[in-house]
């Protein structure tokens, strides 16, 4: 957990599928949003209690069950909280919620003092997106630590992920900090600068190549 002066961070795992939740915002304030509320809502309720932080609002990377099983939850909880998901995805969360505010990628969301930027990176799923922080980078299911996100479920699309990984994360600062949405590696989080030098699927230096180590060879 980081508790700079002008961030708060804080890493979860919860569920049966490793997943991380995370709890981001200022430092300053004390607000902060939730990132993919799932599995065990009341945990992530009491964690922010613990740490004396208010929850205003939730970040979605993508809307896979087991990111957003509980956003209902969180809503009954919390009802004035705002749940920000990719418009490609809005779709999937409660349709009658006034809470759900569709997003384009780009935007800036405010937290307190403090500005969690929204990069679209479609590829696992057409509205994943990840979440920058100062130096750190909430990558859902985009980028993992030594891995990258499936493109074989349905709306995956590995030209698209290739694309989100070179044209999009590989441009960031070496130094930016990887936070994935699962812990599936044997260290939480890593550096942009590691994961270039040592994550296979950010090495290829054409589409062509990458296409074929998916199985997905351009025809």
């Amino acid at each position: 957990m980081r508790t700079e002066e002008t961030i708060f961070f804080k890493q979860i795992e919860v569920g049966m599928m490793q997943n991380f939740v995370y709890l981001i915002g200022s430092g300053r304030t004390k607000e902060v949003v939730v990132v993919d509320p799932a599995w065990e809502v009341d945990r992530i309720l009491e964690e922010a209690r613990k740490e004396e932080v208010k929850i205003t609002g939730a970040l979605i990377t993508h809307t896979h069950f087991d990111h957003v099983n509980g956003v209902e939850d969180l809503l009954e909880a919390l009802p004035n909280t705002k749940i920000y998901v990719h418009k490609a995805e809005a779709g999937f969360l409660p349709k009658e919620s006034a809470n759900i505010v569709s997003v384009s990628g780009g935007e800036k969301i405010p937290v307190g003092d403090l500005e969690i930027q929204l990069i679209h990176t479609p590829g696992h799923t057409p509205g994943s997106q990840c979440f920058l922080v100062q130096n750190s980078l909430v990558s859902g299911d985009t980028l993992f630590i030594g891995a990258c996100g499936r493109c074989d479920l349905p709306g995956g699309d590995p030209k698209q992920m290739y694309e989100s990984l070179t044209q999009r994360l590989m441009r960031l600062p070496e130094g930016t900090v990887i936070y994935p949405g699962h812990n599936y590696a044997d260290q939480p989080s890593s550096t942009l600068k590691e994961q270039k030098q040592q994550n296979p699927f950010m090495k290829f230096q054409s589409l062509n190549d990458f296409l074929e180590f998916m199985g997905h060879p351009i025809r």
